[in-house]
């Protein structure tokens, strides 16, 4: 290893130094930048250099000894920026955006028109999907109570989820009865297609009051209509607890118009 001592500057007298090594420990010395000058730098027992650590050096007369490998200096993480005196006015924040709100109308076409007499489903007035239907009992007859019945299959429930905000029912009376107006007793029924037995009558409401050979819709609960779009009830009813009045309604062989329900809803999105 070259003597370098003939081309030091003198450090006596300057206490300790810092020098960079440019090597490694090899045979108890190492060669470092001391002043920018490279110096052969002897290293005490057990210290370990490597290239560009920076060393703590003492100068012993002519002797350069490496006592200590400095540590590098922590890394301060920056000062936090003080907040500013006056933050920009960005405006109050933006609203939460409105729900979208979607209204439509359903009409349902009842899929069976009936009515319930004695224990059964009457043909004599015609089909029963297609039949009139009836409330009551005509004066002096020997037969039981009638119970009309419209049934709305399953499209009332192609909305199910939507809020019902109307819904109106379509009538027409025929000569059954007195020709003077009388009130109907509207009930809502469980299914949604005619059963093989009696239909299972649930709420009840007054219905429309109307003349022989007179037509006209009528609002019905939305609390109705919602069950039926809910799938909890299917059908509408006339239908008392007595024989009087006695009225018949057209079903659909007589007028195609016969018991339609028009649903108006509304959903939120």
């Amino acid at each position: 290893m070259p003597d370098f001592s003939d081309t030091r500057v003198s450090t006596a007298g300057r206490g300790a130094v810092f020098g960079q090594a440019v090597s490694t420990v090899s045979s108890g010395a190492c060669l470092a930048l001391v002043n920018g000058i490279q110096t052969t730098v002897r290293v005490g027992t057990g210290l370990t250099v490597a290239v560009n650590d920076t060393l703590v050096i003492h100068r012993v007369g002519s002797t350069y000894v490496a006592g200590t490998v400095l540590p590098a200096a922590p890394v301060a993480p920056p000062p936090t920026p003080p907040p500013p005196d006056n933050p920009p006015d960005r405006g109050d924040a933006a609203p939460a955006p409105k729900p979208t709100v979607k209204t439509g109308t359903l009409v349902c076409l009842p899929v069976a028109t009936a009515t319930y007499r004695d224990g059964k489903w009457r043909t004599d007035i015609g089909s029963v999907s297609s039949a009139d239907t009836f409330q009551g009992r005509y004066g002096g007859s020997s037969y039981g109570r009638n119970t009309g019945v419209a049934f709305y299959g399953s499209k009332p429930r192609s909305i199910a989820g939507a809020t019902v905000t109307q819904a109106v029912v379509k009538f027409k009376r025929l000569s059954a009865g007195d020709f003077a107006a009388r009130t109907a007793t509207l009930r809502l029924v469980s299914q949604s297609t005619r059963p093989g037995g009696a239909p299972t009558l649930n709420e009840t409401t007054a219905g429309p009051a109307l003349k022989v050979g007179s037509s006209g819709t009528f609002t019905i609960p939305d609390a109705w209509a919602q069950a039926m779009v809910n799938g909890t009830r299917g059908g509408l009813a006339i239908s008392i607890g007595s024989d009087s009045p006695y009225i018949q309604f057209a079903g659909r062989a007589s007028w195609s118009a016969a018991w339609t329900l028009t649903i108006y809803w509304r959903r939120s999105t």
